[in-house]
């Protein structure tokens, strides 16, 4: 298939790239989950950006553990009619193996990541390490918020890991953020936005749930809806921000 460049239309394509078996003892109840690995490809006029890289290559303790399903990164970029040398950019919201997977194929592109994430990936134990240092791979390191294009933006959202980011993306459909694993699932989003309301309208009473303080800065991007890696649900908002 022939790879296209980047029109001058902003969007946000979402990318299946498999699921994994998340045990019963992780997923908080009796039941074991079945939960989407989704990635995000970014059109923009500056270029393409893929946010989330997939599963990729495990070993086989992980894979034992999870029973993952992989779609392979470069077949959901060929059905979005993407080649992995078209990307521009790469922004993983976390170094775990299953956002950061297909990281190896795209040596060469710069890659995004919060400092302080990158050095517990290096430190051993957290991840498959392969998929963080390998042949050609460029990381920007960042401490912090930065723009990558106008209107496309890194945010902190720390709490899944020290170094958990999302990205906020501005096109002509209003604010869209990319938030990976600040938190599993939309209806999980969406309790910690009505925890954030209450608190800010004054609920009196017995104790209200916290929220993480990231999601007043996000809230002042004025966010339409919200997209995670993984669950299918989206999260938009039926009230106040």
């Amino acid at each position: 298939m022939a790879s296209t460049r980047p029109g001058r239309t902003p969007s946000v394509r979402r990318l299946d790239l498999g699921y994994f078996v998340r045990p019963a003892q992780e997923a908080g109840g009796p039941q074991p989950r079945v939960e989407p690995v989704l990635a995000y490809l970014v059109r923009r006029p500056e270029g393409l950006l893929l946010f989330d890289t997939g599963l990729g290559e495990g070993d086989p303790e992980a894979d034992a553990h999870y029973r993952p399903v992989r779609r392979p990164l470069t077949a959901a970029l060929a059905a979005a009619g993407v080649a992995p040398g078209d990307l521009d950019v790469v922004v993983n919201c976390h170094l775990h193996f299953d956002h950061c997977g297909g990281n190896p194929l795209l040596a060469g592109v710069p890659v995004w990541t919060q400092a302080v994430e990158l050095a517990q990936a290096r430190a051993g134990g957290y991840t498959i390490d392969a998929l963080v240092d390998f042949p050609g791979v460029r990381h920007r390191e960042l401490d912090g918020e930065a723009q990558v294009w106008p209107g496309v933006r890194v945010v902190p959202t720390p709490g899944h890991t020290a170094g958990h980011q999302s990205l906020v993306v501005t096109g002509p459909e209003g604010c869209t953020v990319l938030a990976g694993q600040a938190h599993d699932t939309a209806s999980a989003y969406g309790a910690a936005v009505l925890a954030r309301r209450a608190a800010r309208e004054g609920v009196v009473g017995a104790p209200l749930p916290g929220y993480p303080a990231w999601l007043d800065r996000l809230a002042a991007f004025g966010p339409r809806r919200v997209l995670f890696a993984h669950d299918h649900a989206v999260w938009e908002p039926a009230g106040p921000l």
